[in-house]
């Protein structure tokens, strides 16, 4: 799909979501045949004639200037992610022409470090991808300790939190409000799908995920955009029983994220994450004692 395409199905599925009512457009009791605003009623509120904003949802245009879309986005009633959204998509092609495509994502030394000094905070970088590059004890214990802790230093094993979301029963069932996940996961995939249009392996993913999953491809259909940067979800871990989270994502602006899931003080939520802590050290103690024969390993605890 190129971005012609993406633009003009985002602005028309966005469209087609407002209602006359919302935003104050009479109707005069008037029977519609389809559902939220015309063209020429979103072209009025834009301030641009109905022939252009129709040659932009028909793909024949993408050489709208900044503060044209600023003013559709405003009709439309998006969000700053959605605007942001909006603008890479318009600069999609153009961008093919003389861009180069992403290089490689690594994890910085210093960031592998902060993840260690992190301690008993549940960690994990993620790339463009969702994939994940590199996890601390804990935030594998807590998103994924079904897989092998090294997974993510080997590119063929590497895990996918999106995929992980969608496919995979063990992390789906982590979560008590799974669409409410899943919806968060797919809304940060559309902002990475229009930023890197020439990553090949990202609409790989997208492609697999919408065959694979009805419930992605009717999200994706959705165009909903929407980047997470905190969110609270109730889990439920099987080691440790239900606790609920804070999720936050730390960015620079470029290169890996950090998601770091933190819990209130003194809560029931702490005590289970102290809890899957003590697990996921005596899980770790053996490999740490393995140079020492005065030592005896201690039983590892299953990680479920």
């Amino acid at each position: 799909m190129d971005g012609k395409t993406q633009l003009g199905d985002f602005l028309q599925t966005r469209r087609s979501q407002l209602r006359p009512e919302d935003i104050g457009v009479p109707t005069y009791g008037e029977r519609r045949r389809v559902p939220g605003l015309r063209r020429e009623e979103l072209a009025l509120l834009a301030g641009v004639s109905t022939s252009y904003y129709t040659r932009l949802e028909q793909g024949q245009s993408l050489s709208a200037s900044p503060e044209v879309l600023d003013a559709i986005a405003g009709a439309l009633r998006l969000d700053e992610s959605e605007r942001r959204y909006l603008r890479d998509l318009a600069r999609v092609d153009r961008r093919r022409t003389r861009g180069r495509r992403p290089a490689p994502e690594q994890v910085p030394e210093a960031l592998r470090q902060f993840l260690e000094v992190l301690g008993d905070v549940p960690a994990i970088v993620l790339g463009r991808r969702s994939d994940v590059l590199a996890w601390n004890r804990l935030g594998h214990a807590l998103f994924a300790g079904h897989l092998d802790f090294d997974a993510p230093d080997l590119p063929a094993r590497r895990p996918d939190m999106a995929r992980l979301v969608f496919l995979d029963g063990h992390v789906r069932d982590l979560y008590a409000d799974w669409p409410s996940k899943a919806r968060a996961v797919v809304g940060n995939l559309r902002l990475a799908a229009a930023q890197y249009p020439e990553d090949a392996a990202l609409h790989a993913l997208l492609g697999e995920l919408s065959a694979k999953s009805a419930e992605f491809a009717s999200m994706w259909a959705d165009h909903r955009v929407k980047a997470c940067a905190v969110a609270e979800y109730e889990m439920r871990h099987p080691l440790v029983g239900p606790l609920t989270v804070i999720q936050q994502t730390m960015s620079s602006g470029q290169g890996p994220v950090v998601v770091v899931a933190t819990t209130e003080a003194g809560s029931p939520s702490r005590a289970a994450l102290t809890l899957l802590a003590q697990a996921t050290g005596e899980c770790a103690a053996p490999r740490a004692d393995l140079s020492s024969d005065a030592v005896q390993p201690r039983p590892r605890a299953d990680r479920g």
